[in-house]
């Protein structure tokens, strides 16, 4: 069979396809629905993973390419915990002192170390209300720190071994208190403490939130000292995390072993025990973060295959009643030398085209919605990757060969002389 003659049985079903969906709009509608749901499920959700993928990395990359986390117990997943010694054996680990935070920065590989405590609480200016996250520091936090203050400043280090009450707010935050007056060197209350603002911070970071995002994407936030918040708003200090960049030319290997004797010397551990604290590399973070989001990316997977075996369905019953509807005409085309393989074929292309007009609506929908997305929330840079394109398309080119198979196979078995008595 020649390619021009293979291409004319292409055409041809297609336009059998068409002519099918124009005279029953109602089931092909269905049909198309189905699998464009799939299709964008699928889309739309890669597109928003990819996006927060970067953003995410961003952030931890903010800190240096070298840099690591020291937490007071470690970072999980999905990991069951009841609140029992048996299930949470790390819940009774010491917090991280400030004094071991001095010893971190006495280590010749370390270059700095940032001491960091996430709360919230309730920000006032004048009739003016609202609850926003706090993120508080220690003076160096700007070493780890992509986002710019303009206008205003950063506390010193004089501020903060004062504890003075001064506070940066995140763009977000400063919108939602000030409207459009300048907010600098004015005073808000926090959980009824009056702080003075010093500075505004812009950064559009994850959503997801890192150590290193101060300014919390398109969340209202504030950035205070350490201090501060320990000794002006109570914090919750046994939640100190820190955040540690090695010198330059030193590997985050070789960082973290300095790092890691260093704690374990410090709080008497023997070589038997085991680390009452947790250090989280780069990786690490990442590996937590892909288990997350790849169990949200399963479950849409999921759902979309939901949508997909919804559109097969719709292709077994629009091709069955099409077959039924023109028994005739393929007794005439078998009557004519037509042979099996050539109304098979006829028939499939029908049911992939079918299918490949509900991937091209659902492809059309899950890339304006990463354009959506991107445009509503920066903080996720969302785009459609070429894989999730083809994807797409193949998923939806399976579904109407196999849903399809079955009226096809059942079309050409027809006996022409039958066919041709059918009325």
């Amino acid at each position: 069979m020649s390619i021009v003659t293979k291409l004319s049985m292409v055409m041809e079903g297609v336009k059998i396809a068409l002519d099918a969906l124009r005279a029953n709009r109602v089931r092909a509608g269905l049909t198309i629905l189905g699998v464009a749901v799939g299709v964008f499920v699928v889309v739309a959700l890669s597109s928003v993973v990819q996006g927060v993928n970067e953003s995410f990395a961003r952030d931890v990359e903010a800190a240096g390419p070298t840099s690591f986390f020291v937490y007071r117990r470690p970072i999980g997943g999905f990991e069951a915990c009841d609140g029992t010694d048996e299930t949470c054996p790390d819940r009774r680990n010491p917090m991280i002192t400030m004094d071991e935070v001095r010893m971190l920065e006495r280590l010749p590989t370390i270059q700095s170390v940032t001491a960091h405590v996430g709360t919230g609480g309730t920000f006032r200016y004048k009739d003016r209300q609202l609850n926003a996250g706090i993120e508080a520091y220690s003076a160096n936090w700007k070493d780890v720190d992509a986002g710019d203050i303009n206008p205003g400043r950063s506390f010193t280090r004089a501020e903060y071994d004062a504890a003075a009450r001064v506070v940066i707010l995140n763009v977000k935050l400063a919108e939602r208190l000030f409207y459009e007056s300048d907010p600098i060197d004015k005073q808000v209350l926090i959980d009824g403490v009056p702080f003075t603002v010093i500075g505004i911070y812009d950064y559009t970071a994850s959503p997801m939130g890192t150590p290193t995002s101060a300014g919390g994407g398109n969340d209202p936030k504030a950035i205070i000292p350490w201090s501060t918040g320990k000794n002006a708003l109570n914090m919750w200090v046994r939640g100190n995390n820190l955040i540690v960049k090695p010198r330059s030319g030193i590997s985050t290997e070789e960082a973290v072993d300095d790092v890691t004797a260093a704690f374990r010397g410090a709080r008497g551990l023997r070589p038997r025990d085991r680390n009452d604290f947790a250090i989280v590399t780069q990786d690490r973070l990442m590996e937590v973060y892909d288990q997350l989001f790849g169990t949200f990316f399963v479950v849409g997977l999921a759902l979309s295959s939901v949508g997909l075996m919804v559109g097969g369905i719709g292709v077994v019953a629009i091709m069955m009643i099409s077959v039924t509807e023109r028994t005739r005409e393929i007794g005439v085309r078998k009557a004519l030398g037509a042979t099996r393989a050539t109304i098979l074929w006829q028939f499939l292309v029908e049911a992939v085209t079918l299918t490949g007009i509900g991937a091209a609506v659902g492809l059309v929908l899950g890339i304006l919605t990463a354009i959506g997305i991107r445009t509503a929330w920066p903080a996720i840079p969302a785009s459609t990757p070429v894989s999730s394109i083809i994807a797409a398309l193949v998923a939806s080119a399976v579904t109407g060969i196999l849903f399809g198979m079955l009226p096809a196979m059942r079309a050409a078995k027809l006996d022409p002389v039958v066919a041709l008595r059918h009325e």
